[in-house]
């Protein structure tokens, strides 16, 4: 049986959309880029939506409209992809990491609280003996897998210490924390849409505010730094080509039109998956929190029991057909952030047992049930051996 590790889910509409751009002359910054936009403002009642062209785009901006600047601070999580604290570094900025809740993978908002109040314990290795003012300036949780990280708590971290919050919602568009959409739980939240995201662009992102001064700065730093009123040639600001271009931006608007079609039909195979996978001894699903009144499931991450080799596993697995990757390797022991930060092995346990016992199994909205359950089968002959 041929079972992709993901497919986006794509329609003869979302095809259309394209061809229809391409039929007229403008392919960039046009009527189907402001379309996009507006399906994310009424999606979440946020007040503005900024569409660019990658989520890494998108969080870099949010750092600039923040202040974020060269030696200056902010929490985060070591267990994400690396554009999370990417987008601090590209600033100059010191990414503080703090470990993770062991049940969902989110940042733990009790490590949040005690960073934000004894910030030198929390610096990095190589930082530690560094004189000189730093100044803590925002917290960035990542929406991991799908589900919210505890918002409210982390909310409230930043309340009392005067902090911003960037809410990473790359990987949770859709999702609901209390009632309330991903993405609008801090000041910015950024959307991401490579093509195993839960809506595609192929490449693309969106920022979402309702902060007016810092929305209109990062449209004009997505476009070379021209502020309202610039000719082509006339830039304000430092800015950067982080435009999405309109054929993206139309098969985007196309796929928003149907986002509730498409979560629903990845709750049904994340529903398939847990009924197949539940009395799997050895194998742990996905925990839910109560406070996710919905997730939005964009992979789906198994752990195995730490008798098992999560690695030899896989191998098993892909020996049988089934593709399979280990989701995340811990950002504090990726090569150039040892170099940087010399983080080390146990810095954050609960992050490196995470990395070392999680593994995505195929996971799509266009699944079929006969392919989860072949998955399923593979996934339980083996761990059984």
């Amino acid at each position: 049986m041929n079972i992709p590790m993901s497919s986006p889910d794509l329609t003869d509409a979302d095809r259309q959309a394209v061809i229809n751009v391409i039929n007229t002359p403008i392919l960039s910054m046009g009527k189907y880029t402001v379309d996009f936009e507006k399906a994310f403002c009424s999606l979440t009642g946020a007040k503005h939506a900024i569409a660019v062209n990658s989520g890494t785009a998108g969080l870099h901006l949010c750092v600039r409209a923040a202040g974020i600047g060269a030696g200056d601070l902010v929490i985060t999580t070591p267990f994400s992809f690396v554009a999370s604290s990417n987008a601090l570094l590209f600033e100059g900025a010191i990414p503080i990491f703090v470990d993770i809740d062991p049940k969902t993978g989110n940042i733990d908002p009790e490590l949040v609280a005690d960073a934000a109040k004894n910030i030198e314990k929390h610096l990095p290795r190589k930082l530690s003996k560094v004189t000189g003012q730093r100044s803590l300036k925002a917290i960035l949780p990542v929406d991991v897998f799908g589900q919210p990280a505890d918002m409210d708590a982390i909310n409230n971290v930043a309340k009392e210490h005067g902090l911003t919050v960037i809410e990473d919602s790359c990987e949770a568009l859709g999702a609901t924390y209390n009632g309330k959409h991903a993405g609008t739980l801090g000041e910015f939240g950024v959307f991401a849409f490579y093509p195993n995201k839960q809506i595609t662009t192929g490449e693309g992102g969106v920022i979402i505010t309702s902060d007016d001064k810092a929305a209109h700065f990062m449209r004009a730093l997505r476009n070379q730094g021209r502020a309202p009123g610039d000719t082509w040639l006339q830039h304000t600001h430092l800015g950067y080509n982080y435009r999405i271009d309109e054929m993206s931006a139309a098969m985007g608007a196309s796929q928003m039109s149907r986002l509730n079609e498409i979560l629903s039909k990845r709750e049904q195979v994340a529903a398939w998956y847990k009924a197949g996978l539940s009395q799997v001894e050895g194998v742990e699903i996905p925990f839910i929190e109560p406070f996710t009144t919905r997730t939005s499931w964009f992979v789906y991450v198994i752990r195995f029991d730490k008798k098992i080799n999560r690695d030899e596993m896989a191998k098993k697995l892909e020996a049988r057909g089934i593709p399979v990757r280990p989701y995340f390797l811990p950002i504090h022991l990726q090569p150039y952030m040892v170099e940087m930060f010399g983080g080390c092995e146990d810095d954050f346990p609960v992050t490196e047992d995470l990395g070392k016992r999680g593994l995505a199994i195929p996971f799509s909205g266009v699944m079929t049930k006969e392919q989860v359950d072949y998955v399923c089968q593979i996934i339980g002959e083996e761990v059984s051996k």
